[in-house]
């Protein structure tokens, strides 16, 4: 009898355990059709137009797993796992990595905040908050050629629960390597970076400090130096390895948001950068989203930046919208052009400086995307 207790006893355990632990699939499907003039031909002589089935313009489109165990006094076991892909063909969002994006396992309680470690997204995606696109392919990541989305491995985080309006975010990633900010010897060098944010019913400010090394040898010189870890990457100056300095400020009046931000990027050491390429970048946008009704929203935006050592200056002039079909699905509408100065050859699209499709340099460049967004 005492037996069939004891088992009946252990069983109900195993129930109860089970379901203070929680696993979620997530995801989200973004495709649609794009269309994008300004594309040089293959003589450099002049430009082409394009249209092209595209998946990721309004957002990447991903998937995931998240869950968490209840380890008691209010204190959980959390990880994420979670991956990018292409929803036109299938393909992962990095060759070889399912899971490009997330890959994180840490401790969260309500009192003390949450402590991660693994890959993330790096910190420097904290302008998404005050981009009126959302980090659409069109939008703060076009400027500074990619500089502000990119992820991070060997990280260490910490998120702070809210304090009278205020929480705190920190990221250390280490370069894994014998010298703490990188040798050649590994693919990432040291970042880390640190975020401020104060948020009431009426407006919302964010400071962000970020810094990617050169894995190289640890300097923050905007160089990508040949003879690195993998292929012999083509040096893109300040979009690289640099420090940024971010301000952001989202204003709530009724159905309009107004958004501002200012973005300085600046290297350190950066001899010998090849003329065009910036050493340092002066990032700036604003832009307004307007609720029309619950389901629909219109927005628009600007961008420019400024860079030194001959990489000229651009602006992106866009609007765009939503409409919300349900609570998982919306449709979306980006209309956009980029002006670029005698110099530069900015794209609508966050590519590198060297890139078959960036225009000619001092040519501009407009596009036109419509699409579905569904997520589970």
């Amino acid at each position: 009898m005492k037996k069939a207790l004891l088992a009946a006893a252990l069983m109900s355990a195993g129930v109860i355990a089970h379901a203070q632990s929680s696993v979620t699939l997530y995801g989200r499907l973004d495709a649609g059709i794009e269309y994008m003039s300004g594309i040089p031909n293959s003589s450099g002589t002049g430009s082409n137009s394009r249209w092209r089935a595209e998946s990721g313009d309004w957002g990447t489109s991903l998937w995931g797993l998240k869950g968490a165990e209840d380890l008691g006094g209010g204190t959980k076991a959390v990880f994420q796992l979670e991956g990018a892909f292409n929803t036109m063909n299938g393909n992962l969002g990095s060759a070889g990595s399912i899971w490009n994006r997330w890959a994180t396992v840490g401790f969260s309680n309500p009192q003390y905040g949450t402590f991660l470690l693994g890959r993330e997204l790096f910190i420097s995606n904290g302008v998404w908050d005050f981009d009126p696109f959302g980090q659409s392919n069109w939008s703060s990541a076009s400027l500074v050629r990619g500089r502000n989305w990119p992820q991070s491995s060997n990280n260490i985080s910490y998120q702070s629960p809210k304090w009278n309006g205020f929480d705190l975010y920190g990221q250390y990633a280490l370069s894994n390597a014998t010298s703490w900010n990188g040798n050649n010897t590994t693919t990432q060098g040291r970042e880390a970076g640190l975020q401020l944010t104060y948020t009431n019913p009426l407006f919302q400010v964010r400071a962000l400090y970020d810094e990617i090394r050169n894995p190289v040898n640890g300097l923050l010189n905007g160089q990508a130096v040949t003879g690195a870890t993998g292929a012999n990457p083509i040096p893109s100056g300040a979009y690289q390895y640099s420090r940024e300095y971010v301000a952001g400020v989202n204003v709530f009046l009724g159905p309009f948001k107004i958004q501002g931000v200012y973005d300085a990027i600046r290297t350190s050491g950066a001899n010998g950068v090849a003329f065009g390429l910036p050493t340092s970048l002066d990032h700036e946008w604003g832009g307004v989203t307007w609720n029309i009704t619950p389901a629909a929203a219109a927005i628009a935006a600007v961008y420019h930046v400024n860079g030194n050592n001959g990489a000229g200056n651009a602006t992106i002039y866009t609007v765009g919208g939503t409409y919300n079909l349900s609570k998982r699905t919306l449709l979306d509408l980006q209309i956009a052009t980029v002006r670029n100065s005698k110099n530069a050859n900015f794209s609508l699209e966050a590519n590198g400086p060297v890139n078959a499709d960036n225009p000619l340099p001092g040519h501009s460049q407009s596009g036109a995307y419509v699409g579905i967004q569904h997520v589970f």
